[in-house]
């Protein structure tokens, strides 16, 4: 359930009371809040921030964590009210669908109800897939979790030969490091935790892990990953171009100062945003998903301009809705207030869903040229170097100094001709070099 651009998750509970607490306290009964399946294949999550402890009072839709997942930030909302008894992770560490995060002591009413929402569905927690798939073991179907299973992979040990010590015969990470240390004698189990175990490197030479630092990918990287796998089997091309914005520095120049009292960061990209949007109008073949399968294209009305940004924890691309219907100054807005949300890694799906045609500004960070990558299923997206001080000639022959950017558009070959690209690289660069253009 979607609520204010957030998640609220629903508990999927099992009718067996074995689901519930042991015991009940005289106040009422406790019950885990679980992490329940959220779709977009996300499985896991990374826990990264409490809003309350042990002892809090919650009511229905109060905010009870923010977790990362690979694509975005979500926070997760209480169902009902009662009071929290337990946390079950620490900040930082990953959660899996189906996992308790939190127990919730409820009134006995409460606790009627929760049976009876229950009862009325026909999935038992047990039995959800998307839960199985991500608890078990493919061979052997051993409770236990992906960090586990790829610890036992790397070593070839059958899950199913390691004794289990965790709830409901869960196989812990303590569990497979010590039946390795077993298996391997006196070593000790820091040596197995992959600090100090010998590794071969293409010379097959043996090189102490000691001097590596395993960095394991996560949340925003890990979907990149996947992202960039996709899009590199793409069959790009690129077109590239300058563009002398010295007009267009003038007139931001002219009002960001009385911008920035009013709260507003205004830098070039609002104007290349909207440039954009005003070319897609006469080539809105280029703001489109591919769909593949069906060798065909879906054209958007809308604009939902992406835009390529930097957190601490990875790239990311969330776009501005409907750019169409903004103003330069509304296009600011939205692009601070997203850029924060990027700062703190807290964006939410809604923010990077449904985006139709992509930018990157590469000049921020000092970059002069790149070839950009596309986001698929989008088939365009551009890409702007620093501004750079440069002799030119005026239709005179006089020389004069230019304020000049290099872009560098990638489209999909497979949907998109030279020309067509390469016409609205013209159209986009008259709006950026006419910007008064651009307010008409």
């Amino acid at each position: 359930m979607v609520c204010a651009g957030r998640f609220s998750f629903l508990i999927k509970l099992r009718p067996q009371s074995r689901l519930f607490c042991a015991s009940t306290t005289r106040h009422g009964t406790i019950i885990p809040f679980r992490l329940s399946d959220i779709g977009e294949g996300i499985r896991e999550v990374t826990l990264k921030e409490w809003f309350v402890k042990p002892g809090d009072k919650v009511a229905q839709f109060n905010e009870i964590c923010e977790v990362q997942s690979d694509k975005a930030s979500v926070t997760i909302t209480s169902r009902y009210d009662g009071h929290v008894t337990k946390l079950h992770y620490k900040v930082n560490e990953v959660a899996l669908v189906g996992d308790a995060l939190v127990d919730i002591e409820l009134e006995d009413g409460d606790a009627k109800v929760v049976k009876e929402d229950f009862e009325a569905s026909e999935v038992p927690f047990q039995l959800h897939n998307e839960i199985v798939g991500d608890y078990y073991d493919k061979n052997g179907r051993v409770l236990t979790t992906p960090a586990v299973r790829r610890i036992a992979a790397e070593n070839n040990v059958k899950l199913k030969k390691v004794p289990a010590t965790g709830k409901a015969g869960r196989v812990l990470k303590e569990d497979i490091l010590a039946f390795l240390e077993k298996q391997k004698g006196n070593h000790s189990t820091k040596s197995i935790d992959a600090v100090q175990v010998f590794e071969r490197n293409d010379k097959n030479e043996n090189i102490a892990r000691n001097d590596v630092e395993v960095v394991t990918l996560k949340g925003y990287q890990r979907h990149m990953w996947k992202t960039m796998t996709q899009s590199l089997s793409i069959p790009h091309f690129a077109y590239s171009d300058e563009c002398d914005i010295t007009k267009l520095l003038d007139l931001r120049n002219d009002v960001k100062d009385f911008l920035k009292s009013e709260g507003i960061s205004l830098t070039l990209m609002p104007f290349f945003v909207k440039a954009a949007s005003k070319a897609l109008e006469k080539y809105p073949q280029l703001n489109a998903w591919l769909d593949e399968d069906n060798q065909s294209l879906k054209v958007f009305r809308r604009h939902n301009i992406s835009f390529a940004m930097a957190t601490p924890e990875g790239l990311v691309v969330p776009n501005i809705k409907n750019v169409q219907e903004l103003s330069i100054t509304e296009i600011a807005k939205e692009l601070n207030r997203l850029q924060e949300l990027g700062k703190k890694a807290s964006l939410p799906l809604s923010d990077l869903h449904q985006g139709t045609f992509s930018l990157s500004n590469i000049g921020v960070v000092g970059g002069t040229y790149t070839k950009p990558v596309i986001l698929p299923p989008q088939i365009v997206i551009g890409a702007f170097g620093k501004v750079q001080k440069v002799p030119r000639f005026d239709f005179e022959g006089n020389t004069i100094t230019a304020n000049i950017i290099f872009v560098s558009w990638a489209a999909d070959h497979r949907v998109v001709d030279g020309v067509t690209m390469a016409q609205f690289s013209n159209l986009w660069k008259h709006y950026v070099e006419n910007p008064s253009h651009l307010l008409v």
